[in-house]
């Protein structure tokens, strides 16, 4: 099967700044790929050299089979791209601005069919296209920019952090649209600093940091080998407690030590029982059942932000 998107050793540099360094990707025809990493990490401009809309300094690109370069519009009505700064002015009103846009894709679609479809999505993410796009807000905007992506049913969508200015409900339509996509047998590659949104939608991911890429694979192992912080409350031990009030430091301490992947552990004990905060570099199960010898009063453990995920997947000598 002919990969969706594929570059081998890409690289873009803008002077002496380096924008891509040797990216290698393979996005394979009827997954959702999730593309990540912080702000400057080269993620939208690796989507744009995808388009065309910026060329490389080296390296090959090729996307549904095609050179971006040669292939011209006729690759470009397959695919659905929403930019990372969407700027939607004017007084043209949602509905005309859409219907242009239906228009330019040149689709082969009828004019009703395409309607049927911009109202369908409109109905769907909750915006009003009677009303000019100048004055909407800017999560109207955007859904706008989703709508006009997603309303020819490409073959494959480009998405860059769609989901800005987005509220959670909408969020959560935009995860079931992408996954309907899917199931279409359409290709998503969608860009997105958001850790949470790539782990609800995406099969496979790559990490990118100063350009390069830094971890590549399942959602399901990224997130097995993802940092989290940890913060307890622990009270006696299940067996053999020392005192009513909780286990004592060094209980905990040592209940704690075989555990993998610890890392940076603050233990404070106090009238509530035995304060635990740190974090975790691996499985969480290993550290749930250390828990459970004690009697666990609070227990929360949560993602961290994508930074310091990726500061731990580029190594502890690595600078983003």
């Amino acid at each position: 099967m002919t990969a969706a998107i594929e570059t081998v050793g890409l690289h873009k540099h803008y002077g002496r700044t380096t924008a891509l360094e040797q990216l290698s990707l393979t996005v394979q025809q009827g997954t959702v790929f999730g593309l990540i990493g912080p702000n400057g990490a080269g993620k939208t401009t690796a989507l744009r050299t995808m388009l065309d809309i910026i060329r490389p300094s080296g390296g090959t690109v090729r996307v549904l089979g095609e050179d971006p370069r040669r292939a011209g519009s006729p690759l470009r009505r397959r695919i659905g791209y929403l930019p990372g700064e969407l700027r939607l002015e004017g007084r043209l009103s949602g509905h005309r601005l859409l219907a242009f846009y239906a228009g330019v894709s040149g689709d082969g679609r009828s004019l009703q069919a395409s309607k049927q479809s911009i109202n369908d999505l409109a109905d769907r993410l909750g915006v009003d296209l009677s009303k000019p796009v100048r004055s909407l807000s800017k999560g109207n905007k955007q859904k706008i920019g989703l709508i006009q992506a997603f309303m020819h049913r490409p073959e494959l969508l480009i998405l860059d952090e769609p989901t800005s200015g987005l509220d959670p409900l909408i969020q959560r339509e935009f995860i079931a649209m992408v996954r309907e996509a899917r199931s279409a047998g359409q290709t998503v590659l969608l860009s997105s600093h958001m850790l949470s949104e790539i782990q609800q939608a995406a099969d496979d991911v790559a990490v990118l940091a100063a350009g390069r890429l830094v971890a590549e694979g399942d959602v399901a192992s990224l997130r097995l080998g993802a940092v989290r912080r940890v913060r307890a409350l622990l009270g006696a031990m299940n067996e053999g407690a020392k005192h009513a009030g909780g286990g004592s430091l060094e209980d905990v301490r040592r209940g704690l030590a075989g555990v993998p992947g610890v890392e940076d552990w603050d233990l404070s004990l106090g009238a509530a029982g035995v304060a635990v905060s740190g974090t975790i570099n691996g499985a969480i199960d290993p550290l749930v059942k250390a828990l459970a010898a004690f009697e666990v009063r609070e227990l929360a453990i949560e993602e961290p932000d994508l930074e310091e995920s990726v500061l731990h997947m580029y190594g502890a000598g690595g600078a983003i």
